[in-house]
């Protein structure tokens, strides 16, 4: 309980830009006081509770209620049938299985930061700084996001249901989660794992969120609420650096307007899907938007293929994909088995899905 007051608190302070000793001042506390009371390391009194409360407008309530339990919520959705339901309830054990494995082999993640007050380029600029990654393409963003706290889960979500991705945060044990639809193509799969982690470091108690597939269609996302374009722009930058975008085409195209090939080269060196590479080239104007039509209509796998006699990444779409789990997971449960934590049923029960 007093984990969630502490999320609650530090969650109504960052939205409104403050800083613990800003809030401490405000409310009449000391700012040790409050940085405790955000870790769940203190119990608030009654009397210091109702000051938080009265400075943000709130019902002391608000801080005491916790909500609903977010495997709940996500059965509750709509469209689910038998098979989805099935698959909601494997994604639970996973988180429960994953959060286990931790704690056996004494493996937990930190948090990344929470940003607040920023723009989308801003926050992809900053977080890459962070991490290090200059403006290089990321190679493997499953593994990124999966070290720096928000641990992934692959698996194929049927079409009827138009969803991309899920994210949520497990409030108690201060775990993020993410579902990657493994029935999309390989690039779709790493701009929603980008997509989802802009979620976790921007609207990290805020959920569960269930991103539809129209997030890879920008004239669909401008629909959304801007949470979703928010996230969106993030994970275009995060993945595509636009200053890179424009190093590359200077220095190495050496054109203005891009062809077809040219697009799909560009597509093939940041690893994301066509689509998203024409929409974030025709936002840059390389490509008109008459062009941007033309393009969208050509089969951009086939294409590919002949071009570079392969596909990127994986071959072919992710249709009918099995359940992956992250490679972290199978760290976790080797090194429990190796360490005697759990036995070989167990181990091949953590490992089969």
């Amino acid at each position: 309980m007093y984990r969630i007051i502490g999320t609650k608190i530090r969650k109504l302070r960052e939205e409104v830009g403050l800083t613990q000793v800003d809030l401490a001042k405000a409310v009449g506390l000391s700012s040790e006081f409050i940085s405790l009371l955000e870790l769940g390391r203190r119990a608030p009194s009654l009397e210091s509770l109702s000051k938080i409360a009265d400075y943000f407008e709130k019902d002391i309530s608000f801080f005491l209620t916790e909500k609903e339990e977010v495997f709940k919520l996500l059965l509750k959705q709509e469209g689910l049938d038998k098979k989805s339901k099935r698959l909601v309830k494997k994604f639970q054990k996973y988180c429960r299985d994953y959060l286990e494995l931790e704690e056996l082999n004494g493996r937990g993640l930190n948090l990344a930061p929470v940003y607040t007050n920023i723009t989308a380029h801003r926050m992809a600029e900053q977080e890459r700084r962070r991490l290090g990654l200059g403006d290089e393409p990321i190679r493997n963003i499953f593994t990124l996001v999966e070290l720096n706290g928000l641990r992934l889960w692959k698996a194929p979500i049927p079409e009827g249901l138009n969803i991309s991705g899920i994210y949520i945060f497990i409030d108690l044990k201060q775990a993020a989660f993410a579902w990657i639809n493994s029935n999309l193509a390989p690039g779709q799969q790493a701009l929603t794992a980008a997509h989802e982690y802009g979620h976790y470091i921007k609207d990290r108690v805020d959920g569960p969120i269930i991103d539809n597939t129209d997030i890879f269609i920008h004239d669909y996302l401008t629909l959304y609420p801007p949470r979703e374009q928010f996230a969106q722009k993030f994970a275009i930058s995060f993945l595509m650096p636009k200053d890179k975008v424009k190093e590359i085409i200077d220095r190495d195209l050496g054109k203005t307007r891009l062809d077809l090939e040219d697009v799909l080269y560009l597509k093939r060196y940041f690893g994301i899907s066509a689509l998203t590479m024409l929409q974030a080239l025709r936002d840059m104007e390389y490509i008109s938007q008459t062009r941007f039509k033309e393009y969208q209509k050509v089969d951009a796998d086939s294409r590919e293929k002949a071009l570079f006699q392969r596909l990127d990444l994986k071959e072919g779409r992710g249709r009918g994909r099995k359940i992956f789990v992250s490679e972290r997971y199978i760290s976790l449960v080797l090194d429990a088995f190796n360490k005697k934590k759990i036995n070989k049923e167990r181990l091949d029960k953590l490992l089969h899905f």
